[in-house]
């Protein structure tokens, strides 16, 4: 089981950090991802922790996003600063297996920027 929270509203250049807590599964043993859906549009990749601990980024939210893991909570953090509108969307969390591409995901936490 996957579940993200700590998404709301912000206010634009205001901060929130996003939780993926996970039951059933190692997260040390899978890459986990953050992707985002903004109304209207596909799901995009914003961040992914591979199982080195290896750190990718959207060019979107380069230097302002920051992708963590704490393996002994089995826990995925996603500190998100200096938002903008552009950011508002439902905030996913999944866990992909490197090898057998075994996927789990989690119902989505919502984040609107807004003054």
């Amino acid at each position: 089981q996957v579940v993200e929270t700590g998404g709301g509203l912000v206010q634009p250049g205001g901060s929130l950090k996003l939780s993926c807590t996970v039951s059933g599964i190692r997260t040390s043993s899978y890459h986990m991802n953050w992707y985002r859906q903004a109304p209207g549009q596909e799901r995009d990749l914003v961040a992914t922790i591979t199982t080195f601990g290896t750190t990718l980024y959207a060019d979107s939210v380069k230097g302002r996003f920051t992708i963590s893991r704490d393996n002994d909570k089995n826990t995925i953090y996603l500190e998100m600063n200096s938002l903008n509108t552009g950011d508002t969307a439902v905030y996913y969390c999944s866990a992909r297996h490197p090898t057998t591409a075994q996927s789990y995901w989690g119902q989505g936490t919502e984040v609107t920027v807004s003054s």
